[in-house]
């Protein structure tokens, strides 16, 4: 199921309230949560809590507050989390070789990490039909072949800003509708097709900010 109108901003605190679900369910001490308590450790206002879970149903009870286990359950399933979804990464580099080896050790790790990277991309010659940690390393003009084979439904880019988008269409075009881009670049996509970026030298300069200069006076 689906829920309709529903602001971006609102499905991107979820994974947060899980991720706290998801602690306290492996500590296994704790059966019940509050909204403060929720809020207090994901960062967020407990009325804010409240009202982006109101938006998929009743999950709590007033004075008692939330049962651990069912949340986590029904947020894995709102978040389509409750199956595993088959993930690629294009741009084998220094970065995408990186992020395949953090995103195969947490899958392997993490029983309820329920995302898969199943297959790489790149075009470099020397790369194509290698591996990394057993992932193959496919060209990318198998790309459309390759993730309806595999039953892709996430991609990762981790290729130069000016491949980016280049790259992007090839994704769409084979189907894919949800993608994650390390370029520093915004990319262009159609209705339909949820991108979210990851530029880790915008966060940079934007957490320099806050380092005190040295040549005040």
């Amino acid at each position: 199921m689906r829920w309709n109108k529903i602001s971006d901003a609102v499905i991107r605190r979820l994974p947060l309230y899980l991720r706290v679900l998801d602690d306290l369910a492996e500590d296994g001490d704790t059966e019940l949560i509050s909204s403060q308590e929720l809020g207090v450790k994901a960062g967020v206002g407990p009325a804010l809590v409240r009202k982006d879970l109101a938006w998929f149903g009743e999950f709590g009870k007033q004075g008692v507050g939330y049962e651990v286990s069912f949340l986590r359950d029904e947020l894995r399933k709102i978040l389509n989390l409750d199956q595993e979804l088959a993930v690629a990464l294009v741009g084998v580099g220094s970065l995408g070789g990186a992020l395949t080896r953090y995103h195969l050790k947490r899958f392997a790790e993490d029983p309820s990490f329920s995302l898969n990277l199943v297959a790489l991309f790149d075009t470099d010659p020397k790369k194509v039909g290698t591996t990394i940690e057993g992932i193959p390393i496919f060209a990318l003009d198998q790309l459309e072949e390759q993730v309806q084979a595999l039953g892709i439904k996430l991609a990762m880019i981790t290729v130069p800003a000016d491949q980016a988008q280049k790259v992007a269409d090839l994704l769409i075009k084979a189907g894919i509708q949800g993608i994650l881009n390390f370029a520093p670049v915004k990319l262009q996509a159609p209705t339909g097709v949820q991108v979210a970026s990851a530029d880790l030298s915008l966060e940079l300069q934007r957490l320099a900010y806050y380092i005190p200069a040295t040549n005040e006076n």
